[in-house]
């Protein structure tokens, strides 16, 4: 059975972007579907919509499925598939304003106020926007790097990501690690500024996917790729230049970001003027909804997430790493999707990938790369 009425939980965020062209152009609609798009607080509110039938599709952090599987949110917590990336880059880690002109790029910086400040029980406080979610493994790759175990040097707390430049502006944070446009926010009003762009940590990474339970996919495949070819034309529309300021007036509204366009629009097209007189200008800093293959929910990026998650102990002993990734990432749904919307499926990926700290990862063996760090929390 088809359905064709979906509801679609998102977060308020640059990256919710083929969402909303695929509903204001009629995109669904021209396959079949009857979409509408529900604005949810947090992570935890999308996946919790998502799990109850409230919603069937959300727009979610990349972990959240692999966090599912592996019992972060309970034995009856229903599982995830993730058959779409929806965005890659688009993310950054954002300092304070007193940070501005002594931090720039480098966490090591930063190493000795915040083993000062740990001692004396004052701990720097970072927040990210889901424990077991993209911002939080940004965060703790970008303070390892510098030599900061994020687990005992730093206090790490959980705020949703429209919350994050409130709580900077009443000076209860130190930094945040989270989408834009928030950190551009932070940025424009003097709060904070950019200390590194998530594209410098790891560029064209994944980054939010539209997922769906894998009861649901199992039993309406014909929905699954219906929404998801419409999600094709939409990130095509999202990523041509001449459209980028139509988008960003698009995401302004109310209902969807609730933020300036012109907060949104210099960071979606890769311009960053990054708060303390950076600036970073680059196609490969720009939001990316469609080009190279963005959309494909290659294994190799299963594989990565499951090793840092074993990294830093939010796994019991080494997961199932093949049998894990078999199950989540469903590129036959990909396949599908863009035979419907006309489009060509590109090849599977399992190339090693290198990082900003040096470190090169290779899909063919993700436990040594999870043990290879000086830095972790996971007892090997």
């Amino acid at each position: 059975m088809t359905f064709t009425a979906l509801k679609i939980a998102f977060l308020p965020l640059t990256d919710c972007a083929p969402l909303v062209v695929a509903l204001e152009r009629g995109l669904f609609k021209q396959f079949g579907l009857d979409v509408s798009l529900d604005r949810a607080p947090s992570w935890t509110a999308a996946r919790e919509r998502l799990e109850s039938g409230d919603c069937q599709a959300a727009h979610l952090l990349f972990g959240v499925p692999f966090a599912t599987a592996l019992g972060h949110f309970g034995p009856k917590a229903q599982p995830l598939v993730i058959p779409w990336i929806l965005s890659r880059n688009g993310q950054a880690i954002t300092l304070a304003a007193p940070y501005r002109g002594r931090v720039a790029a480098e966490a090591k910086v930063l190493a000795k106020e915040i083993f000062e400040r740990r001692d004396a029980g004052r701990p720097v406080t970072f927040a990210q926007t889901l424990a077991p979610g993209t911002h939080a493994l940004w965060l703790r790759c970008w303070l390892a790097a510098g030599g900061i175990n994020p687990d005992h040097d730093v206090a790490l707390i959980t705020i949703p990501p429209p919350q994050m430049v409130a709580h900077l502006r009443q000076g209860q944070l130190d930094g945040f690690s989270a989408g834009e446009p928030w950190n551009a926010r932070a940025a424009a009003e003097g709060l904070g500024y950019t200390a590194v762009t998530s594209q410098q940590l790891w560029p064209d990474h994944p980054e939010k996917i539209l997922a769906f339970t894998e009861t649901f996919a199992a039993a309406h495949p014909a929905t699954v790729t219906a929404a998801l070819a419409a999600l094709h034309l939409a990130g095509q529309w999202c990523d041509d230049p001449a459209h980028h300021p139509a988008l960003a007036e698009l995401l302004s509204h109310p209902a969807y970001i609730g933020c300036p366009a012109g907060q949104i629009l210099p960071r979606l097209t890769g311009t960053y003027e990054l708060g303390d007189g950076r600036t970073v200008t680059a196609d490969t800093h720009a939001v990316n909804f469609s080009r190279r293959d963005a959309n494909h929910p290659q294994p190799r990026y299963a594989l990565w997430w499951l090793s840092q998650m074993r990294r830093w102990a939010m796994t019991v002993g080494a997961p199932d790493y093949p049998a894990l990734t078999a199950r989540l990432m469903r590129a036959d749904f990909y396949t599908a999707a863009l035979a419907l919307a006309g489009g060509t499926p590109g090849p599977v990926d399992l190339a090693p990938q290198k990082f900003f700290d040096g470190t090169v990862f290779d899909p063919a063996d993700p436990e040594t790369f999870a043990r290879a760090h000086a830095i972790h929390t996971a007892r090997f």
